[in-house]
């Protein structure tokens, strides 16, 4: 630790306001050292500095990945990065796996952020789905994610990235899209049961009537369609989450949150979503998987067919 201290001062690395003062990056450590120091390949779970409660996870295929874009003779090219938000379970295990081939072929980097229940308090499961709480803002804790990256990984490309996610997963990209298109070329939705709709009558997370007090940010439909957009569901994923006694029973002894009670089937909300995000001028490709109920896994093949030839695209 005290080598790894005194290397990055004598290197003058200065990581400011994100927290990464004296942090090496892949540019300045040897090509040939950066699998020894766990900067390709499964990079191990990394806490955000700047807040510790979050952490990610990181593949960066080791033949594709230029550490010093900026070095004399190089190319300047960057590798794509695809974003993984996990559900409401917070399994990110698909990184580990399923979306090692992905990234090696595709390629791309896969990049999984965490964010842990009990953030909220000890019953909290949904806050980081609504993108802000009393104690979490999800939403900027993703980009203090991505800053980290850029910063220890300069041949990542972090300014706008792919994005994909299932469920709990699928909520947080809509809303994380409706805040900052600009930041995303392409994503997929998967199965979101309590979606937020462009409806000015109603306040986050149902609607987006107070947006701007509430992140001072405005939504443009314009911007949002020029994101590259995929709803995926199951064509079986027709069961509700709960029924009337569960959901009062939460709102009695939880509060409920932000988020309503799930009435209407995933199945029904992403194909209500997809007809109004058509009445707004934005195009989405809507894809139902024939025999798959709420089962990511069912989907997986489905999203990653549609986002590969865009991902290609970014390099």
């Amino acid at each position: 630790m005290r080598f790894g201290l005194l290397l990055s001062s004598l290197l003058g690395l200065d990581g400011g306001p994100i927290g990464m003062d004296g942090a090496l990056t892949t540019a300045n450590v040897p090509a040939k050292f950066l699998g020894d120091v766990y900067f390709v390949e499964h990079v191990p779970l990394m806490a955000l500095q700047v807040d510790p409660r979050i952490s990610f996870a990181l593949y960066v295929p080791e033949s594709h990945y230029n550490p010093d874009p900026n070095s004399e003779g190089s190319n300047g090219e960057k590798l794509p990065l695809l974003v993984y938000v996990h559900g409401t379970g917070r399994s990110i295990v698909a990184i580990y796996d399923e979306l090692v081939p992905f990234a090696n072929s595709t390629p791309c980097a896969i990049l999984a952020p965490l964010f842990p229940a009990g953030m909220d308090g000890p019953n909290d499961i949904d806050s980081y789905k609504e993108l802000r709480s009393q104690s979490l803002r999800s939403d900027l804790g993703l980009l203090s994610v991505l800053d980290q990256v850029a910063y220890r990984w300069p041949g990542i490309e972090t300014e706008k990235v792919a994005m994909m996610g299932f469920s709990g997963g699928g909520q947080f990209v809509q809303r994380f899209l409706y805040l900052y298109p600009e930041r995303l070329a392409v994503a997929s939705i998967g199965s979101p049961g309590r979606p937020t709709y462009l409806d000015d009558t109603q306040d986050w997370p149902v609607g987006t009537a107070d947006v701007e007090d509430v992140f001072n940010r405005t939504i443009s439909s314009q911007s949002i369609g020029d994101v590259t957009l995929q709803l995926v569901v199951g064509n079986k994923d027709t069961e509700l989450h709960g029924d009337d006694d569960f959901w009062e029973w939460e709102q009695e002894v939880l509060g409920g949150g932000g988020l309503p009670p799930m009435n209407e089937t995933r199945l029904e909300s992403v194909q209500k979503l997809h007809t109004s995000w058509e009445q707004a001028g934005i195009t989405s490709q809507l894809d139902i998987v024939d025999g798959v109920a709420h089962n990511e896994t069912g989907v997986r093949e489905t999203v990653l067919k549609f986002l590969q030839p865009w991902i290609q695209k970014m390099a």
